[in-house]
């Protein structure tokens, strides 16, 4: 197949981390054609969607491990598949790729499915599943904000739409700083915040579960540095082997079936304990670790589940 990867640039990647560079690396041992560009090289141009950028070869070889052909604007509806594989922030200019991408439909499939990363940003759509999730409040009004704390006592504050651990605070029963931090957020953003009870098991790690076409097929534990509160691999989080319980299969028989239904092959969910926290679908992570702690090609179940419905 001819398979493009909409990607932040390829040349700082950790090839040793990076899940985009596992997703491409398995699907050139699979003989499939890459192509490469960064998000800004998207465009419409009178009625086609094309993008600017290279062909492109992987190996695993630290700081030469992507070689790039000449530079050429392509017809994106000619590719068979497209990773849209940017990190967040979640911003407008995110938001305008994925219609973009929309428009490539059917010829191209485009994983994950634009028009639900959209709709489903990591954050919201947990809240189709409140059963599932520790106690949620999204507001920007601080009085909203205020009356959660007063309720719940210990307290994560973050932003809606942040990524990585960047700006996750936590509030505990004494702490002031509500005012001066809604102060901060709203100072440079329109956006909503969004606070949850403070989870003690983090103490324990974050659990992140990659899911396949809607079925778990392994797990990682991210455990937070010593003081810290975030155990985001971002900030410093360190990844340990651990298994699927009970509980994190009972999520996934939740929320699989809709996943699989709305197109999100690749998503990583986030479990503290027995709670669901986030479900992550616009460029998950962690399929190298798992890979490396349990011998679980996750990159190459991904492919297998997309070229079954190619096919």
């Amino acid at each position: 197949m001819k398979v493009a990867f909409q990607m932040d640039p390829i040349e700082s990647v950790n090839i040793d981390a990076d899940s985009s560079f596992r997703l491409a690396e398995e699907a050139q041992a699979r003989g499939h054609e890459l192509f490469y560009f960064t998000p800004d090289k998207l465009a419409y141009e009178e009625g086609k969607i094309t993008a600017r950028g290279h062909s492109l070869t992987v190996q695993r070889v630290q700081g030469d491990h992507a070689t790039l052909g000449p530079e050429q604007v392509i017809d994106l509806a000619e590719m068979d598949v497209l990773w849209l594989r940017q990190d967040p922030p979640f911003d407008m200019f995110y938001i305008t790729t994925t219609h973009l991408l929309d428009r490539l439909a059917p010829d191209c499939m485009v994983v994950n499915d634009p028009f639900w990363v959209r709709n489903y940003p990591e954050k919201l759509l947990v809240l189709d599943f409140p059963d599932l999730t520790p106690p949620t409040t999204i507001a920007r009004d601080i009085d909203v904000l205020k009356s959660f704390k007063e309720k719940h006592g210990d307290i994560i504050l973050k932003p809606l739409y942040g990524n990585g651990g960047a700006g996750v605070f936590r509030l505990g029963p004494d702490d002031r700083n509500m005012n001066s931090l809604h102060e901060l957020f709203t100072g440079f953003s329109r956006e909503p915040l969004i606070v949850q009870k403070f989870l003690p098991d983090v103490s324990n790690g974050d659990k992140r579960v990659i899911l396949v076409d809607g079925e778990p097929i392994g797990a990682i534990n991210r455990v937070p540095a010593k003081g810290e509160t975030r155990s985001n691999m971002h900030v410093g989080g360190r990844p340990e082997k651990v298994g699927l319980t009970e509980r994190d299969r009972e999520i996934c028989a939740a929320i699989g079936p809709l996943l699989r239904e709305k197109g999100q092959i690749f998503v990583g969910i986030d479990v503290i304990g027995d709670y669901l926290t986030e479900i992550n679908v616009t460029s998950p992570t962690g399929i190298q670790e798992l890979e490396r702690f349990d011998g679980i090609n996750v990159a190459a179940a991904i492919w297998e589940a997309i070229e079954a419905k190619r096919a």
